[in-house]
């Protein structure tokens, strides 16, 4: 038998950047309290707790939730790369769900440093290498750091296979820091026109501005989850619950496509969606509001095919026609997404939690998308893994 899981509480602390803010445990601890205090329950009732970070020595997780409580509980540390706070919610749904626990609490946070990601195991196998080979022989560019190599030259197959231009990146980033304008939490609160990304420096030319990438970013943020029956025990009033969830990773089609689309996870994401769609009954039109995994530009306009959100090289008209925005089809990344709100590795899954829940709260204040019942979540880690996750009003 299986429980339905309902989302009772979320917390988030502002976004920073590198520098400017708490510690990784002081910013950690301060996102659970606040989703302790919005679920209305004390730490003493979770049962489990998973921890998501990438940059942070073994058990980090209990180092920040020590500063909540010294309960015993079980406390699972989780790293799956930029996926990493989803796949921390992907395992405590599971536990909520199974009835290994009736109440779980998930929680991600990252402290991070200035500059590109970089590997900090150099003395050992790297978990990129079949990924960077198969970079190489497609893309080159050797000098171009790593991640803008992987998901520029993935726009840069979009743009070659379907013509997509440039300015359509730069309108998915201007979209982002209007959204944004609204956020107190998110890093980057100034608006950007289209013109301006475009000016701005190009860190690969005619592929890439430095806008068009997410900033490292530092913070937190963290959700509880309870069973049906525990909700229903303690007069918990079920508002938002995970109705789908699916998690994939890659498949030998990665590899063997030479395709960077698909090296970047195209195909996880649309196989996770899929997945999600049949589990819950919906399609892509029923979705109201989507957080998505936009490290850059180029992944949140590839994300709109692969979450079929609209057709194989129909992007570009779902961003000129503004289906991705307010008055439009499914508003998108209504935080600011990664590009404004900010990128702490290991929070941004539960980030994403965070805004779906206040929407389908309608506690959203000024990003609130009006009417919003069914809002996905797309989180994608390269090395890689995937999670979509699905969630309804009762």
């Amino acid at each position: 038998m299986t429980e339905a899981v309902i989302v009772v509480g979320v917390g988030m602390v502002p976004f920073r950047k590198p520098g400017d803010s708490p510690a990784y445990d002081v910013m950690a601890a301060e996102a659970t309290r606040a989703a302790l205090a919005d679920a209305g329950l004390d730490y003493s009732a979770v049962q489990q707790a998973y921890a998501g970070y990438v940059y942070g020595d073994s058990t980090s997780g209990q180092r920040a939730l020590y500063h909540v409580g010294l309960s015993g509980i079980p406390i699972i540390n989780v790293n799956n790369n930029c996926s990493t706070g989803s796949t921390a919610l992907f395992l405590a749904r599971q536990a909520a769900e199974t009835g290994a626990v009736d109440c779980v609490l998930a929680v991600g946070f990252e402290q991070m440093r200035p500059g590109a990601l970089s590997a900090i195991f150099t003395d050992r196998p790297s978990p990129f290498e079949a990924f960077d080979r198969v970079t190489d022989e497609l893309v080159g560019e050797g000098t171009i750091p790593l991640a803008l190599r992987y998901f520029g030259g993935a726009g840069r197959e979009h743009m070659r296979k379907y013509g997509t231009r440039l300015e359509t990146f730069a309108k998915v980033r201007a979209k982002a820091s209007r959204h944004a304008a609204a956020n107190p939490l998110a890093v980057f609160r100034k608006v950007v026109t289209a013109e301006q990304v475009m000016a701005d420096q190009p860190i690969w030319p005619g592929v890439m501005t430095r806008l068009m990438a997410c900033p490292p970013t530092c913070g937190a943020a963290a959700a509880v989850l309870v069973s049906e029956t525990y909700a229903r025990r303690h007069g918990i009033a079920p508002r938002v619950r995970i109705l789908a969830q699916a998690m994939t990773t890659d498949t030998p089609a990665t590899f063997e496509s030479r395709s960077m689309m698909q090296l970047v996870g195209y195909d996880m994401a649309r196989e996770a969606a899929r997945r999600v769609y049949e589990q819950a009954g919906v399609g892509p039109d029923d979705i109201d509001v989507c957080e998505l995994h936009d490290c850059f530009a180029q992944n949140e306009l590839i994300s709109y095919e692969a979450l079929g959100f609209c057709e194989e090289g129909g992007a570009e008209r779902f961003v000129d026609t503004g289906a991705n925005t307010y008055g439009g089809k499914i508003v998108t990344n209504p935080s600011g997404g990664l590009l404004s709100k900010g990128h702490p590795l290991g929070a941004t899954g539960l980030a994403q939690c965070f805004e779906l829940t206040q929407q389908l709260r309608e506690q959203a204040g000024p990003r609130q998308v009006q009417g919003a019942r069914l809002a996905l979540q797309h989180n994608l880690g390269l090395g890689g893994a995937a999670v979509v996750t699905l969630y309804g009003t009762a």
